[in-house]
């Protein structure tokens, strides 16, 4: 070791050859990044022993049609081996989960509404992680029960593995004209569907649909000798039922009501038509005062109308919520990709523009008809905001890490070069980190047809590990000075102090890596010890190689053997003078 550093030390080419080596090392990791050959992310999906599956049908269907489609999607979840049981919800959530809590399972009281929890074997005993299952299973049962009552958003939603959100990929459109935004926000639902990695998208919002009020016609009704009461009366004992009489029991002081409306089958339409419910109550009929027998029909107009839909506001602005899922890759390419095709498609109707500066919200566009001027928020959310506001206090904590210990170094050593030399092999581990999720990558692929994704652990593995890299750099210079103090020639103590300091260095790299081994295996907190492991051994040799070449090119080395040296007059002369 002690030649090889003092072979590269004697001429400047072998040094600048050292320099560039290190230099594409890091131009090439880096590039790694925005070439797609290592996939960033906010934490990788881990396997489970259950997931949920959310049924919305139109807003407009019944009790019994939900149960169809719920019916459809256990029909097909009963072939899968590793399904132990299932537990079907009608009109509401089920019991709240973590996932459950931001997504409002809690508040599902509707009779379109359903929720199915699948509970697997466990997933140390089957070879299928949960999340690989719902990749398999989500296209079958999509296809096939959403075609029992159109219109039906089937959503496959999992243990989140890090901070729960409402969807991975959430799109917050805001505006004034609820038309408008209706309609815009069901063609930024179809890029999302058109957009590759993107599944389960759905639009928070009621249909709108036809339905039909019963309204008593009063002059009509005087006419046919009958009273309001008693058309009121008939049309909720058809439809809704009432309570007609009252049973008294010994076993409680309460008295009991006898509840009474039409069976199931008499009071159900043959299609959904005004035809269809004028039949309906020309079956009923009244007896009025003089003993005649009055059609319900002749005395009740029926009159159809527009739904009206639940209205959503966040911070007293109306809003309609946009979500989507993630399948098997990360929520950031999907949502680049879908923000330019919404930058291409959206411009023959607003004036896009996008949001200035660079913030949480740096993803926004602002959208501003050409007819009329409305204007409307496009904004970003989800886990997509979870993920730029970790790696950003991330960043910010790297940054302030590599501040303090600056500081720190240029107290200790009184030179801005050593310390920025200290720095310098703090952050080059970096290199290590990206190269390491691009080798485990492909070793993942080769096996299990999954990625491997540089995550928030791996930012924080790699901040773990400025500390362990500016120690090496940290022995090596001070070592190198006591040689040069000593007497030593620059080159030689460099060399001399790399061969010494060579083997801690790398014991300690050693002891690192197979302390990390076991890290590496799990699913949530690979990225740290993938990011421990190869930071460690990029680190180590930069150390090594490249630490030695910034500290033969710094003047600050210099100054030890003339700070000696003036050390030594002083003395002499103090000595003299005695």
């Amino acid at each position: 070791m002690e030649k090889i550093v003092y072979w590269i030390l004697q001429t400047r080419w072998r040094k600048l050859g050292v320099i560039m080596i290190v230099l594409m090392a890091l131009g090439g990791a880096v590039m790694m990044l925005p070439t797609k050959l290592v996939l960033a992310k906010m934490l990788p999906g881990k396997s489970a022993n259950t997931f949920t599956i959310y049924i919305d049908t139109p807003t407009n269907s019944s009790i019994g049609q939900t149960a169809a489609v719920a019916q459809c999607v256990g029909k097909h979840l009963k072939r899968e081996k590793a399904v132990t049981d299932i537990e079907t919800y009608l009109g509401q959530g089920a019991p709240l989960d973590y996932a459950g809590l931001v997504k409002g399972s809690d508040f599902k009281r509707m009779k379109y509404q359903a929720e199915i929890v699948v509970n697997l074997t466990d997933k140390h005993t089957r070879e299928e992680p949960s999340y690989m299952m719902v990749h398999r299973i989500r296209p079958e049962i999509q296809e096939e029960c959403t075609a029992v009552v159109p219109g039906t958003t089937i959503k496959f939603i999992e243990m989140p593995s890090g901070p729960p959100t409402l969807a991975t990929i959430v799109i917050e459109l805001y505006g004034k004209d609820p038309v408008l935004r209706r309609k815009t926000a069901e063609r930024i639902a179809d890029i999302l569907n058109k957009t590759p990695g993107l599944v389960d998208v759905d639009v928070m919002q009621d249909t709108i649909f036809t339905k039909y009020e019963l309204v008593p016609d009063k002059e009509k009704i005087l006419r046919s000798a009958l009273s309001v009461e008693q058309v009121n009366n008939i049309l909720y004992l058809a439809f809704k039922g009432m309570p007609i009489a009252v049973k008294n029991t010994r076993n409680q002081q309460d008295q009991i009501p006898i509840f009474v409306r039409l069976s199931e089958k008499t009071h159900r339409f043959r299609h959904d038509s005004k035809e269809a419910l004028e039949a309906k109550l020309s079956s009923l009929k009244l007896m009025n005062r003089m003993g005649m027998m009055i059609p319900v029909k002749e005395v009740v107009n029926v009159e159809a109308v527009s739904s009206s839909p639940t209205i959503f506001r966040k911070n007293l602005r109306d809003m309609v919520t946009i979500t989507a899922e993630c399948d098997m890759v990360s929520q950031v390419y999907p949502l680049l990709d879908a923000r330019d095709r919404m930058l291409k498609e959206l411009t023959d109707e607003f004036n896009v523009t996008k949001d200035p500066g660079i913030s949480t919200y740096m993803f926004d566009l602002h959208l501003k008809d050409k007819q009329n001027g409305e204007k409307m928020l496009l904004r970003w959310d989800g886990e997509m905001k979870v993920t730029l506001d970790t790696f950003r206090d991330l960043g910010g904590a790297f940054i302030a890490a590599l501040v303090l210990m600056f500081l720190l170094m240029v107290v200790y050593y009184k030179s801005f070069a050593l310390s920025g030399i200290v720095l310098a092999g703090s952050f080059l581990s970096i290199i290590g980190v990206i190269a390491g999720h691009w080798v485990t990558d492909k070793i993942q692929l080769y096996f299990t047809d999954t990625n491997f994704f540089l995550t928030a652990t791996s930012l924080i593995g790699f901040i773990s590990l400025m500390g362990i890299s500016a120690r090496s750099s940290l022995l090596l210079i001070d070592f190198s000075r006591a040689l040069i103090a000593n007497g030593m020639e620059q080159k030689k103590a460099i060399a001399v102090a790399t061969a010494t300091r060579a083997k801690p260095i790398m014991l300690t790299a050693v002891a690192i890596i197979l302390g990390s081994l076991l890290l590496a295996t799990d699913p949530i907190f690979g990225g740290l010890g993938v990011a421990l492991i190869f930071g460690s051994m990029a680190a180590t040799l930069v150390s090594l190689f490249f630490i030695p070449v910034l500290m033969d090119n710094s003047e600050a080395m210099h100054w030890v053997k003339r700070d000696q040296e003036q050390k030594e007059r002083e003395a002499h002369a103090k000595r003299g003078e005695a």
